[in-house]
C-alpha cells in the first residue's frame, strides 16, 4: 500500500488514522496546532457513531469516559417541559476524552504537531511552511470545517455564515452534577432563536452549550473573557435557576466560540490525489449531531476502497460516490432543524430530536 499523509489531528484524522493502522497502511499525520490545544467542548453521539467507534477502540474504554442518556427533554426558558422522547444508545463524551482515546493507538512518531501544510501556488502538490514538498502517495485532508487546503484547491467555494452561533463550554461541580439526570436537557427561550443545552458527564463534568440566533444576539467571534461572562449572565439572568447557575459558576478561559458556517454547494470530495473528510469534506450544521458519525464513516469507507481498489483514482470516486448523497440528506435535514430553531417553541414540528437519522 502506498504512503499516505493525513492533514489535521482531529477527531477525523484521529479517526482515519486508527482505520489506517488497523489495515496496516503506512501513513503520517501533520497537524498545525500545539498538541494540548483543546477548546472545552463535546459531542453527541449516536448508536451508528459508536459502533464505528467499536472498530478501531476499546469500547470499554470509551464508555469510562462519556455518559448514555436517557431522554431529550425540552423545556420553556422557565423550566416548564414542553416534549420529551426517551433517546436509544446516544452517548455524550468531551472533545478532550475522545482525542485522548483516538491517540491511544498512534504512536507519537506517526504526529506532527505545530507543523502547517498548504497547498502550492501551481495547485498539484502539497509543501510545508517553508516550501518543502510534502512527500505522499494520497493526502487525506481533515482540517475542518473552514479547511485552508479545500479554499485554495477549490477557488469557487462558496461558504457562508449561518444564521447560529454557539458557545459551548465544560464546567465540574459536584452540585450542579446532584440535580442533574443521564437526559439531554434542553431549554428554549419562548420566542425563538436561543436555546441553553445541559449534558451531564462522568466525574461530576457539566457539559453546556448555548444557541443564538446571530440576527438577534450581537457578539464577535473573539471577545475577552470577563466581557463573554458578562454577556452570557445578561442573556440568560431571567432564566430557570439551573441555567442561571450554570452560567454563574462557569470558568470562560477554555470555552469555545462557534460561529457557524456551511457550503452552498458541496464541492468534490477529491481531486488528483488530494481527498478530503469529515467537517473539510462537507461542513454539517451543528443541529444534527453528526459530526463525529460522518467522520467515522468518512474514513471507514475511504479506508475500505483503499484497501479493495488498486487504483488510487477509482478508491477515490467510489469513497465519494458512497459519502455524498447520505451527507447531502444530513445537510437538508440540519437546514430544517436550523429554522426550526429560529421559531417559537410552540411552533415547532412534531420531530423534536435534535439529531438527523438518514
Amino acid at each position: 500500500m502506498k504512503k499516505i499523509a493525513v492533514v489535521g489531528a482531529g477527531i477525523s484524522g484521529l479517526s482515519m488514522a486508527n482505520y489506517l493502522e488497523k489495515h496496516n497502511i503506512d501513513y503520517h499525520i501533520y497537524e498545525r496546532r500545539k498538541k494540548d490545544d483543546l477548546a472545552g467542548h463535546g459531542f453527541l453521539i449516536p448508536q451508528e457513531g459508536i459502533e464505528y467507534l467499536s472498530h478501531i477502540i476499546d469500547s470499554s474504554l470509551l464508555f469510562q469516559h462519556g455518559t448514555f442518556l436517557k431522554k431529550y427533554i425540552q423545556y420553556s426558558h422557565k423550566g416548564k417541559i414542553l416534549a420529551e422522547k426517551e433517546l436509544n444508545n446516544v452517548f455524550v463524551i468531551s472533545r478532550q476524552s475522545l482525542i485522548y482515546i483516538l491517540s491511544q493507538n498512534i504512536l507519537p512518531e506517526k504526529i506532527t504537531y505545530e507543523t502547517a501544510v498548504s497547498l502550492s501556488d501551481s495547485k498539484k502538490t502539497l509543501v510545508f511552511s517553508d516550501g518543502t514538498p510534502l512527500e505522499s502517495d494520497i493526502a487525506i485532508i481533515s482540517e475542518g470545517s473552514k479547511s485552508r487546503i479545500r479554499k485554495a484547491l477549490f477557488k469557487d467555494e462558496r461558504i457562508r455564515a449561518v444564521r447560529e452561533f454557539e458557545v459551548v463550554n465544560i464546567i465540574q461541580s459536584k452540585k450542579i452534577a446532584a440535580c442533574i439526570e443521564n437526559n439531554f436537557m434542553k431549554f428554549h427561550h419562548e420566542d425563538g432563536g436561543l436555546t441553553f443545552g445541559i449534558l451531564k458527564l462522568p466525574a461530576d463534568t457539566i457539559l453546556w452549550y448555548s444557541q443564538f440566533d446571530s440576527e438577534k444576539y450581537k457578539i464577535g467571534d473573539k471577545c475577552s473573557v470577563e466581557t463573554l461572562k458578562k454577556y452570557m449572565q445578561a442573556v440568560f439572568k431571567d432564566w430557570h435557576p439551573l441555567v442561571a447557575s450554570i452560567i454563574k459558576e462557569s470558568c470562560y478561559r477554555n470555552v469555545h466560540l462557534w460561529r457557524v458556517y456551511e457550503l452552498e454547494e458541496l464541492n468534490p470530495f477529491y481531486e488528483n490525489n488530494i481527498v478530503f473528510i469529515g467537517d473539510a469534506a462537507h461542513p454539517l450544521i451543528p443541529f444534527t449531531s453528526q459530526g463525529v458519525t460522518s467522520a467515522l464513516k468518512d474514513s471507514f469507507i475511504l479506508t475500505k476502497y483503499l484497501t479493495e481498489e488498486r487504483n488510487i483514482t477509482e478508491a477515490l470516486k467510489k469513497y465519494e460516490a458512497e459519502r455524498k448523497p447520505e451527507i447531502e440528506f444530513h445537510i437538508n435535514n440540519g437546514r430544517a432543524l436550523l429554522n426550526q430553531f429560529l421559531l417559537p417553541p410552540d411552533q415547532h414540528s412534531k420531530n423534536i430530536l435534535p439529531i438527523s437519522y438518514k
